[in-house]
């Protein structure tokens, strides 16, 4: 099962021409999960090629970069005859304010449009193999970071050792493969353990949106496929960091090493570092060992399983 991120806005609360305010999507075997919908935002999914398709939309918190892209992304999916309904999810107390985002301008969508209050540590959306959770993070308002988690797979199924159990090839090798025992014709019973390894772990890709680096977060982000952290700033900026609750890019980073995550992306990315990026990610290589890279406006990501087992 296929999943593709899309980094579709990379910048900081001020926009340049390389980078439009938050948005980040998530394309799961053809469900899209949209983070976040600053100014622009149905743009950049055409400029992009994400398409418009998307389930469910998840807000980190009430600034205008993260938001302000609402109304005219809810107008152009309406343009192109939607009928499918949107859910929109927000942090506590949003809910008034996001309503208001998509009746902008006295303006009734022709679909269902519903929005949700989420907790941190509470399930925002649950489906049938994967639910996306709210977690704690430190902004000037309340704000929520959201994490995509899979469910276990099965184990891998060993079909040497089954057909030495005397299992006949065919449908019995996928009941004993979902957890199902099965009766051989001489009455003996085949224990889907006997043929089944240890289940495998699913995938699981980690936002923050804007915030200071916290202990929660690495727990939350413990192995994870993806870490997209805010990384706003370098060092020399870190007391306007602290001020603004952001992240530097090596406080980010050491979210990414203590969490021991697979891979970590560096986003929001101040305006000042419009020409030159590459100090962020000196400071977070200083810190941070594994694949790391400073995401920009377009840039895909493949999030292949833990084992590298695409099946």
């Amino acid at each position: 099962m296929s999943m593709r991120a899309t980094f579709l806005g990379t910048g900081g609360a001020v926009p340049t021409t390389a980078r439009a305010p938050s948005a980040f999507l998530v394309n799961r075997d053809g469900e899209r999960l949209l983070f976040d919908c600053g100014e622009g935002t149905q743009r950049q999914m055409m400029r992009f090629g994400t398409g418009f398709g998307i389930s469910h939309l998840f807000v980190t918190h009430l600034h205008g970069d993260h938001i302000l892209g609402i109304p005219g992304l809810i107008q152009t999916l309406d343009f192109n005859e939607r009928d499918d309904a949107l859910a929109i999810h927000g942090p506590p107390g949003s809910k008034r304010h996001l309503e208001k985002l998509v009746h902008a301008g006295g303006y009734q969508p022709g679909f269902h449009v519903s929005v949700h209050e989420t907790q941190p540590g509470n399930v925002a959306y649950r489906a049938d193999d994967y639910e996306v959770r709210a977690f704690e993070t430190e902004h000037r308002t309340s704000s929520v970071g959201y994490s995509l988690v899979e469910d276990d797979r099965p184990g891998r199924f060993n079909r040497e050792k089954a057909e030495e159990l005397g299992v006949p090839v065919g449908p019995a090798f996928g009941r004993l493969h979902t957890g199902e025992d099965v009766e051989l014709e001489d009455g003996t019973v085949i224990k889907s353990e006997q043929v089944v390894g240890e289940p495998r772990p699913g995938r699981k890709v980690v936002y923050t949106g804007d915030t200071r680096p916290l202990d929660s977060t690495i727990e939350i982000a413990r192995d994870a496929d993806l870490l997209v952290h805010d990384a706003t700033f370098t060092d020399e900026e870190s007391e306007r960091a602290t001020k603004t609750a952001h992240s530097t890019a090596r406080e980010a980073a050491r979210v990414a090493r203590d969490a021991d995550v697979r891979r970590f992306a560096l986003t929001h990315i101040s305006a000042r570092y419009a020409a030159n990026p590459k100090p962020l990610l000196e400071q977070a290589r200083g810190v941070y060992k594994g694949e790391v890279f400073v995401a920009e406006d377009g840039q895909k990501v493949e999030i292949p399983y833990p084992d590298s087992d695409d099946e």
